[in-house]
Parts: C-alpha cells; sequence; structure tokens
C-alpha cells in the first residue's frame, strides 16, 4: 500500500515510518523538519506543513491511505490547538476527496475523554470529555472524521493515544503504555481494516492494568502484543498517583492545570 504519514520526523512518526516500510508498504513523509532517515520514504520527502493546501495536494497525490500524526503534541492556545489538529485535519480530508484516497488512521488521544471518571473497562463511545485545549481539537477532529466518513464515503479510524513511550514511567502508565511495536500494529490494523465508516479505538498496548476497552481495536484487527506490566517493578510510587488515577486524562485532567482559552 501507498501510504503517507505525516508528522513523519516526530517521535511516533519515525516509529510507524520505518514499522510500515519494514512490512513491504511504500511510505511518503511530511513534516516541517527533514527525517533522520530518508531511505524510509520510498515515495519521497516533503517538507512543509500540513496546513498549505498546495503541500497537502502534493502529499496526497498518489497515495491509497493517510496516517494523519502531524500536530503539536503539547496544550496550547485554543486557536492555535484547532488550527493545528482540526485546520490540518480537514485540509488532508479535502485533498483525500479530490484524490479519492479512501482510508485515514488518525492520531487522536486519549485526552478527547480526559475528563471522564475513570472506569474499570472504558467503551469507546462515551460523550468526548476533553481535559485541556489540545483535547478539544482531538474531539473536534474526530468529528471531522465521522462527518466526512458519512459524506464522501472515506472510511477512518480515530485512534485515542495513551502514553507512547520506550518503557511506562508512572503508574497510570501502567494501565496508558503504549509501546513502540505495538503503536506499529495499531496503526497496520487502521489503514487496512475491511469494516468501513469511522470507528474509534484506544491506542494502548495489553496492559494487564489496563482499564480501557481494547474490543473494538480487536474487531478492528488491532492485537497489541506488549504489557506494561513487565516493567512494573521499577516504576516507583509518587505522591500524586491516586490523583492522577482518578480520570482518563491523568495530571491534565487535574483542577489547577487549565489555562485560558487566548492567552
Amino acid at each position: 500500500m501507498r501510504i503517507l504519514v505525516t508528522g513523519a520526523a516526530g517521535n511516533i512518526g519515525t516509529v510507524v515510518s520505518a514499522g510500515l516500510a519494514e512490512q513491504g508498504h511504500l511510505v511518503r513523509g511530511l513534516d516541517l523538519r527533514e527525517p533522520a532517515d530518508a531511505s524510509t520514504f520510498a515515495l519521497g520527502w516533503i517538507t512543509g506543513s500540513a496546513l498549505d493546501p498546495e503541500t497537502v495536494d502534493r502529499a496526497v497525490d498518489g497515495v491509497e491511505a493517510v496516517v494523519h500524526l502531524a500536530g503539536n503534541p503539547g496544550e496550547a492556545s485554543l486557536p492555535d490547538s484547532l488550527e493545528s489538529h482540526v485546520h490540518t485535519t480537514a485540509r488532508l480530508l479535502d485533498a483525500m476527496v479530490r484524490h479519492g484516497v479512501p482510508r485515514m488512521a488518525y492520531a487522536s488521544s486519549n485526552h478527547a475523554v480526559g475528563m471522564t471518571e475513570r472506569t474499570d473497562s472504558l467503551p469507546v463511545d462515551v460523550r468526548g470529555r476533553p481535559d485541556t485545549f489540545y483535547g478539544v481539537a482531538k474531539v473536534a477532529a474526530e468529528g471531522l472524521l465521522s462527518l466526512y466518513a458519512d459524506r464522501h464515503g472515506i472510511n477512518s479510524v480515530a485512534m485515542r493515544i495513551g502514553s507512547f513511550l520506550p518503557e511506562p514511567a508512572s503508574t497510570r502508565a501502567l494501565a496508558t503504555w503504549l509501546s513502540p511495536a505495538d503503536t506499529v500494529r495499531m496503526v497496520l490494523a487502521a489503514v487496512t481494516t475491511d469494516r468501513p465508516g469511522y470507528h474509534v479505538l484506544y491506542g494502548i498496548s495489553a496492559n494487564s492494568d489496563g482499564w480501557w476497552d481494547l474490543q473494538p481495536g480487536h474487531e478492528l484487527g488491532y492485537s497489541p502484543q506488549d504489557d506494561a506490566a513487565a516493567f512494573a517493578g521499577a516504576v516507583p510510587d509518587r505522591p500524586g498517583d491516586a490523583a492522577e488515577g482518578e480520570r482518563v486524562g491523568g495530571p491534565f485532567a487535574l483542577p489547577d492545570a487549565g489555562r485560558p482559552a487566548f492567552d
């Protein structure tokens, strides 16, 4: 499959691009900066912004799927967050309609439902309860995916990513960890599933202490193999662990974590 990866020079993008290439897919990269290893990208590299319509049009032309990972990974003002996550997604979806590209795997986030109280098995159909403006933007981008699936037939999977790390570093991460290897498995499932329409999965590994429902991911073909429990002995207890474990978003859902929308 010919696949465009946006944000391909980032931490997740680098891992995903290499993993897709290793599985025999032809990858094109798009990012604001140059890649660490250009040989990964058999379809070439485009340095530019996913907000620029001409750049996006060139990037989407000729591919069969888009893996959209680009965007500011941290909290920002509301306007900046919407531009980074919603406007880029809209640019890509419009280009996909023009070029007949039928699939998108989107890097959403657990912060789209971050204010949700922790349960034993959090379903994917809970309402959006963002914990930040970053989370608000992810909810809005998920809405775009749903709209374009219904209106234009673009099949998409919103991957609500947990804690992408080489290994878990906190008690909360023992539940929310997503290993690099499982990240590749997740993206492969999202771009190759034969289920049409718009879907959501939780992007975590097969963690023994996990509390998110992995069944929707299984139904799309995502079968995580790694378990954060292998690192449990090396994760220290911290004073804030109990408070961080009360809601899905962890520290971002704490009362003092907010900021003004336009500051």
